[in-house]
């Protein structure tokens, strides 16, 4: 059972981190993009350009371990073993 809870927790941990940082990702390019939009086209076109790869690094870090140690929590709360 041990090697069972630990993939398990593992599997839960891994793939809500990676959602969490896609997630996260998303919305903070979303919000960043947001700053560029009172700009001219060509001005609109840069600024999004130049905040893109900052924004969903940031995101994606901050969605990666908030994600993992929340899946983590939730695995180890669904593979625990009753106490008698």
């Amino acid at each position: 059972m041990t090697k069972n809870r630990i993939l398990i927790c593992t599997f839960l941990a891994l793939s809500a981190g990676f959602f969490g940082a896609y997630t996260s990702g998303q919305i903070t390019m979303m919000l960043h993009s947001q700053k560029c939009q009172n700009q001219p086209w060509g001005f609109k076109e840069m600024c999004n350009t130049w905040m893109t790869p900052g924004a969903i690094w940031q995101g994606s870090t901050r969605g990666l371990w908030t994600g993992t140690i929340l899946g983590a929590f939730v695995g180890g709360l669904v593979t625990r073993q009753a106490r008698d």
